[in-house]
């Protein structure tokens, strides 16, 4: 989905975070819902368009690996947010850190498994890396750790409802701890 049917990926950021995802749940349907152009930055009207898209076509599950700190923002994406459909994002910024969100920080752990601490879930801030680019332009923060995260939601709506996913998920980390 863009406004001008563009859907070239110029950046490698949307089929690096997409990849994440599919690797986690090689099954899962993705949508390619283009935010972001010629740099990682977008207008706030440009990420509410798209999270419109995405609720008014049914996805199950949206990624939003980016957020902002702007407050003033807050109200516009609790105008949009959907109840009962489930957004990942970036904890600590919006809309990640709005009630329901799956907020997600990043955190040096292996890329198989997460953690779950104080309302957030931390992910390896790492991709696989892209074979022929060079370590230092491997992209990597908390859009992978969101996306890793993502794939772990996804693989988890495999076998729970959507209204199960977050206790599903909890459970999850806190198994994994032990």
């Amino acid at each position: 989905m863009t406004p001008d049917g563009d859907l070239l990926d110029r950046l490698g950021h949307g089929t690096a975070v997409a990849a994440a995802i599919r690797e986690k749940a090689p099954d899962a349907e993705l949508y390619a819902v283009k935010i972001f152009d010629r740099r990682l930055s977008a207008e706030i009207e440009t990420v509410l368009r798209a999270l419109a898209w995405c609720f008014d076509n049914g996805m199950d599950l949206i990624n939003l690996s980016l957020g902002t700190a702007n407050v003033a923002h807050r109200e516009r994406f609790e105008r949009v947010v959907v109840p009962g459909v489930i957004l990942v994002s970036v904890a600590d910024m919006l809309p990640g850190s709005l009630p329901g969100v799956i907020a997600v920080a990043p955190e040096a752990c292996p890329r198989d498994t997460f953690r779950y601490r104080d309302g957030v879930f931390y992910c390896s801030p790492l991709p696989r890396p892209i074979p022929g680019v060079p370590a230092e332009r491997n992209l990597q923060g908390a859009s992978f750790a969101v996306a890793n995260m993502t794939g772990f939601a996804a693989q988890a709506l495999q076998s729970v409802r959507p209204e199960g996913l977050r206790a599903e998920l909890i459970r999850t980390a806190e198994a994994r701890s032990r």
